[in-house]
């Protein structure tokens, strides 16, 4: 059946930055939308905010797209044209390649949820817009480094 029981998607916690950056995601949660129905060629993934939390840290992406919608509460999408509040049915999209930094906090006292669609390509490069931190991936696994690719060791704040 391609209908997807969310009784059976693992909520994800927890963060794979560095510290001290993996404690800026504590609220947030996961489910893995698009692993769980067996999707290889994008990710779609429900997030979970808690009032306070935040997504991630601020990012864009070389070489994958990414699409949002929010589908509970209120998320402020804060990128590099400042702030702007979103409520349910609202839609973001930040196209590879274009350096806007990028995250949603959920500024409210309720729990708010987006959904996130994204481009699965088998490297990629990421940048963090606040912090002199980068991320590359590949096959074999990721590695955070500065942005001039030296080794990252989580002294950074």
């Amino acid at each position: 059946m391609s209908k997807i029981d969310f009784s059976h998607v693992p909520v994800k916690t927890g963060s794979i930055y560095p510290a001290p950056h993996d404690a800026e995601m504590a609220g947030r949660a996961s489910l893995r939308l698009g692993d769980a129905g067996g999707l290889t060629q994008f990710g779609a993934n429900l997030v979970i905010l808690e009032p306070g939390a935040k997504s991630s840290l601020r990012h864009w992406h070389e070489q994958q797209d990414e699409f949002v919608m929010i589908t509970k509460g209120t998320c402020t999408l804060i990128d590099d044209d400042g702030e702007t509040e979103m409520t349910v049915g609202d839609c973001a999209a930040f196209p590879a390649g274009r350096p806007n930094g990028h995250h949603f906090v959920n500024q409210s006292d309720a729990e708010a949820r987006f959904l996130v669609i994204g481009t699965r390509t088998p490297t990629e490069t990421g940048w963090y817009s606040d912090i002199d931190m980068k991320i590359d991936m590949n096959p074999e696994g990721f590695a955070f480094t500065h942005k001039d690719g030296t080794p990252y060791s989580g002294e950074d704040k």
